[in-house]
């Protein structure tokens, strides 16, 4: 979904201010050859009065770069965040179980049951199992990944671990 920029980034209710800031940053940006500002589309929004309007919009991932560029207190939270994320993010990439953690308090704190998370987590397994398994008896030469037997090339999972 792709979201106001200059609603988010200023945190103003008044748009005529909100729309100023933006303006002004996107002309910095603009200077510094920033990429982030190209990535930057124009679509009709609703506004308060109930008329569309044009809008600077941009996706999740464009809006988080261009809060890493603004000099101003009030992205100053969204920056720690950004900060906390991405070490907690690498800290999951040299111990994988801390993302199994995560994902399970994530579900929890969604109302999950633990039973229903042991069920999601045990299918996973298997799923990545099964595709480990069918991917060794292709490297072993019993069946080449990519051949009619096999049923074709086997991906890793969607998480990039194998769990055993």
């Amino acid at each position: 979904p792709e979201m106001s920029i200059a609603r988010i980034l200023t945190q103003q209710p008044d748009f005529q201010t909100a729309r100023k800031y933006w303006n002004k940053l996107k002309e910095r940006l603009g200077k510094e050859g920033s990429q982030s500002v190209t990535n930057c589309h124009r679509l009709k929004l609703p506004a308060a009065d109930g008329k569309n309007y044009l809008t600077d919009v941009a996706t999740a991932e464009t809006l988080l770069r261009l809060v890493q560029s603004v000099p101003s207190p009030k992205a100053e939270p969204i920056k720690l965040w950004l900060a906390k994320v991405g070490y907690e993010r690498m800290q999951e990439i040299s111990d994988p179980a801390l993302a199994l953690e995560r994902a399970r308090a994530t579900w929890q704190k969604h109302g999950r049951s633990d039973k229903w998370i042991q069920q999601r987590m045990t299918g996973q397994e298997t799923r990545n199992f099964s595709r480990f398994t069918k991917f060794r008896r292709g490297r072993r030469g019993r069946r080449k990944p990519g051949s009619a037997r096999s049923g074709g090339r086997f991906p890793p999972s969607r998480s990039g671990l194998l769990v055993l």
